[in-house]
């Protein structure tokens, strides 16, 4: 009889550990569908628009691109913490010289992606396209459990199109 219940104890405590897993929590934010586009700060004063069209999965999507002034975050530092640590830390945004556009791109998967962009220079030409293919960055900042977040984005320079860093 106590082999019995010494067994049942064990069968009990096991299923008991393997039900109480740590929850993990994600947070309810969204991620937009967009390849990105920045236009490089040496290169923006001779790009008066950009026409995007990218291309995945066998469908594609094309714009004129509203561009608008892009920036760079600027540390402010940290207010020391009431336990030594840090408190409150803050940071500004800083015009960086470059243009950024986006392109809504629904669904955005993580499959390759063919990206080409025809700009018109200050002087109103239109210059040659220019393309680049590349396979969208796959990120799981949260954790596998959360869900994964697939970023596309270009630099355009005067040397051509290519995935951003």
């Amino acid at each position: 009889m106590r082999k019995l219940a010494a067994v049942a104890a064990l069968a009990l405590t096991a299923v008991l550990a393997t039900s109480c897993r740590p929850v993990t929590a994600c947070p309810a934010i969204a991620q937009a569908p967009v390849v990105s586009l920045t236009v490089d700060r040496a290169y923006a004063p001779s790009v008066k628009a950009v026409h995007l069209r990218a291309c995945q999965d066998g469908r594609c999507k094309e714009a004129d691109l509203e561009l608008m002034p892009g920036s760079t975050a600027v540390d402010q530092g940290c207010e020391p913490g009431p336990s030594g640590g840090d408190g409150v830390c803050s940071a500004t945004s800083s015009p960086d010289g470059t243009l950024t556009g986006m392109l809504m791109m629904e669904p955005l998967t993580a499959s390759r992606i063919d990206v080409t962009a025809t700009v018109t220079d200050a002087a109103g030409h239109r210059l040659p396209p220019r393309t680049a293919a590349f396979k969208p960055r796959v990120a799981h900042p949260f954790g596998e459990q959360c869900g994964s977040f697939i970023t596309a984005g270009v630099v355009l320079d005067a040397g051509g199109l290519r995935q951003a860093p």
